[in-house]
């Protein structure tokens, strides 16, 4: 039995140690917006917060995300208003949307530490999150556009 904390609520899962944390988000938890695609975490599509740094779910054990708050695109905002999904709606980012959980969760881990990225800072760090559909001019535009929204945005007390 594992207790994890995903989007605020606590969960108790009793599953095999080596099951990966995208199966329980998505298959015990039922929680799919997090997608399954290459499943040796080359492509991000996979991509939630663990304690709040990007980690790719599909290669993640429960027993080294048990105890562990997780993030997932669910948990950003219940109405799309966190500023890098506006910027995401704003850009018309999606073409096929499949990578977009992932691009967006590591759009979101990479303002949290670099709230001003540069091109060459956004290039690296997204870098590892695969779009087939190559929206990859659009998706730095965006987080470009969720930094000033962020910039604009008064804290919240």
């Amino acid at each position: 039995m594992y207790s994890i904390t995903i989007n605020g609520k606590q969960h108790n899962v009793d599953v095999e140690a080596d099951m990966p944390l995208l199966w329980v988000i998505r298959d015990i938890i039922g929680l799919t917006g997090t997608k399954y695609s290459c499943g040796i975490s080359v492509c991000g599509a996979c991509t939630v917060h663990m304690d709040g740094k990007a980690i790719r779910s599909c290669v993640t054990p429960i027993a080294i995300a048990a105890n562990k708050s997780i993030t997932t695109i669910e948990g950003l905002s219940t109405d799309n208003s966190h500023p890098v999904q506006r910027a995401w709606i704003e850009e018309q980012v999606p073409q096929c949307g499949y990578c977009q959980s992932g691009q967006i969760m590591q759009a979101v881990a990479l303002l949290k530490e670099r709230p001003n990225p540069t091109d060459q800072d956004i290039d690296e760090v997204m870098s590892g999150i695969l779009c087939r559909c190559g929206t990859y001019q659009r998706i730095r535009k965006a987080i470009k556009r969720a930094a000033q929204i962020e910039e604009q945005t008064p804290p919240s007390s």
